[in-house]
This record gives structure tokens, C-alpha cells and sequence, in this order.
């Protein structure tokens, strides 16, 4: 079997590489580039694909993440929402663009180091599954993929815990990778200041406004929309007698409303872009549990069609920091349901 594996100089990815081709397959590295003159994932990939001694070819994706993921990024901050990339970059990108490429090279399958799995049926059908690290599972951010992208796609470790795939980096040969840091969460921002990522592309980083508390009084001057996020503490630049979080963004008075903690809770929501993997969207109210952040706990909730593609998701208990903009994650135990898009 032809199995491209998407390598990104991490340990995960090439362990996956490494166990394809124990198992017998006929394995390419593929490395995406996203970054316009950015070539140390491709450095890094390409020195496992020697070790491996199977070929490796560089894809330069650069104008498919620019539109599909960092033009979105901007936008979404502009507008006083929060984006998750990773999602977009998954299903766009990594199992859309790089799919799509290493297909064209005759390439049957695309491999990843995600931490998940895949179960499939008789009929073609696709279950996405929870990685068997909790710790490490990714599945939150794969719930945008669709059944023709899983039914392409191989997760090799997904039933493998993280320190069983070092160990199995030192076996294969791979300390030198296994011994590597974990890649950053937001890949095209470098040193991971987000605020000087957005000043340099002119969002919202040059008009004030004020910070006001739940009732409109006045309690500081923020730097900039783009700058804040729901839920954020640090940098915020007021005096008050407690700890205070951003609870509210309104771009159209560019105003940044805090409270205090509590005020941070919530117990429901509302999600659009609804993308179910688990057989028929639902049509009526159905009781499962939900995820609003990648490291938030999950906690049962209900989950109810409003109608014009729009859902409404009532919480058991008050959830912290709920984010417009952020995906929205649902399971059955192990099985991911679908996600959607926080929209207010």
C-alpha cells in the first residue's frame, strides 16, 4: 500500500513513518511548507526520511494556509473572536491542499502523528475516535473533517501513549527526535506573540477604546481589539480589588468588557458550521458531551437544532471563558460526534 505521511521533523510523525514501513508499506515523507522562506520543519523531515531511507518531497502550500488559515486568523481577531488554526489548517490544509498533492503523486493513503483513531465499517463509513493518550489526544481538532478526507487517512500511533512512542523513537533509531520539544500551537507565528503578529498585519492594534466593567462603568483604555481574547487575565492594564478576565468583545463599539471570574461562566451557547461525523446531523434534541476549548474538560450537555444551520447547546454545569470563534466539539465516550463554530 502507498502511504504518504505528512513529516514534520517531530516525534510523532516519525514514529508513524517509521511503523508504516515495519509494517510494509510503501512509505513518502511529505512536508507542507506554510511559511513563506521557512524551511526548518522540511530541515527536520527530511533528516528522518535519511534515517528511515524512504524518499521525502516538500509541498509548498503557502498561498492555500495564507487564504484558508491566516487571512481567516486576522479576520476573525478583527472582528473580536477568537479562531482556532488548527482546525482550519486540518481541514483545509494538511487533509485538503496536502491530500490532494501526495494523491496526485499516487499516494493511496495520507498518514499524520495525530493522536486519535479511526475506526471504519463495512460499508466505508468512518468513526473518529479519542487518541488512547487522553493526555495527548488531538481529536478536537479533526471534528472539521469529512468522511472522504477520514476515509483517506491513517493515524499510526493514535493507539500508542506518548511515552510508548518515545520509547519506540529510541528503538527505531530516532532518540535524536524523540528528545525534541513539542511543536508550538500556532505554527506561523514566530516566538508566538500573537499581539506583534496582528500589529504587523494592521489588526486593530492602533485603535483604543475603553474597558468597561458589566454595568458600563469605565475601568481602563484597551490597545486594541485584536489584542484580547475571552477569558484573558494577563495585560489587561486596570486596578481592581480581584482578578479580572475579559468576558466580552464588541467590535462594533470597540469596547472590551472584564469581570471577575464567575462572570466568566456560562451554561450555554450558541454553534453554526455544524460538521457531523456520526451518522445524520441531528433533528432533535440529543444529550452528549462537549468540549469548548482543546484542554477543557468535557462536561454533558444538551444539544438542540435552532434551525438556518444554527444549534443551541445547554451545558449541566457553568463552563469558564466561552469563546466566539472557537470550535465546539462533541462525543459519545471515545467517538467524536462532530463540531461546530462558537457563534455567541
Amino acid at each position: 500500500m502507498k502511504v504518504a505521511i505528512a513529516l514534520s521533523g517531530g516525534v510523532d510523525s516519525a514514529v508513524a513513518a517509521a511503523r508504516l514501513k515495519q509494517q510494509g508499506h510503501e512509505v513518502t515523507g511529505a512536508t507542507m511548507r506554510v511559511v513563506p522562506g521557512d524551511d526548518r520543519a522540511a530541515g527536520a523531515a527530511a533528516a528522518i526520511a535519511r534515517k528511515l531511507g524512504i524518499p521525502h518531497h516538500v509541498f509548498d502550500l503557502t498561498d492555500a494556509f495564507e487564504k484558508y488559515v491566516i487571512a481567516d486568523f486576522c479576520r476573525e481577531y478583527a472582528g473580536g473572536r477568537t479562531p482556532n488554526p488548527c482546525v482550519r489548517c486540518n481541514q483545509y490544509i494538511k487533509f485538503g491542499a496536502l491530500l490532494d498533492r501526495v494523491r496526485e503523486t499516487g499516494a493511496d493513503w495520507l498518514a499524520t502523528g495525530h493522536h486519535a483513531r479511526i475506526e471504519r465499517d463495512s460499508g466505508g463509513g468512518c468513526l473518529l475516535k479519542k487518541g488512547r493518550d487522553r493526555d495527548k489526544d488531538q481529536s478536537y481538532f479533526l471534528a472539521q473533517l469529512s468522511q472522504e478526507q477520514l476515509s483517506r487517512t491513517l493515524f499510526p500511533i493514535g493507539d500508542m501513549t506518548k511515552d510508548e512512542v518515545r520509547k519506540l523513537a529510541a528503538e527505531f533509531g530516532l532518540a535524536d527526535c524523540a528528545a525534541g520539544a513539542e511543536s508550538q500551537e500556532i505554527c506561523f507565528i514566530p516566538g508566538g506573540d500573537r499581539v506583534k503578529f496582528l500589529r504587523e498585519r494592521g489588526v486593530g492594534q492602533d485603535k483604543p477604546g475603553p474597558i468597561r466593567d458589566a454595568q458600563g462603568n469605565v475601568l481602563g483604555t484597551h490597545r486594541g481589539i485584536g489584542a484580547y481574547t475571552v477569558g484573558q487575565r494577563r495585560g489587561l492594564g486596570i486596578a481592581a480589588a480581584a482578578p479580572h478576565y475579559v468576558t466580552a468583545i464588541a467590535p462594533e463599539e470597540n469596547a472590551i468588557t472584564v469581570g471577575t471570574r464567575q462572570e466568566t461562566l456560562a451554561t450555554e451557547l450558541v454553534t453554526g458550521d455544524l460538521n457531523w461525523l456520526a451518522g445524520d446531523a441531528p433533528e432533535t434534541t440529543i444529550e452528549c458531551m462537549a468540549r469548548v476549548r482543546h484542554r477543557h474538560p468535557e462536561a454533558a450537555a444538551r444539544l438542540t437544532p435552532r434551525g438556518k444551520g444554527e444549534y443551541h447547546v445547554r451545558f449541566s454545569q457553568p463552563q469558564a471563558a466561552i469563546a466566539p470563534g472557537q470550535a465546539v466539539v462533541f462525543y459519545a465516550g471515545d467517538t467524536v460526534l462532530g463540531g461546530g463554530t462558537i457563534l455567541r
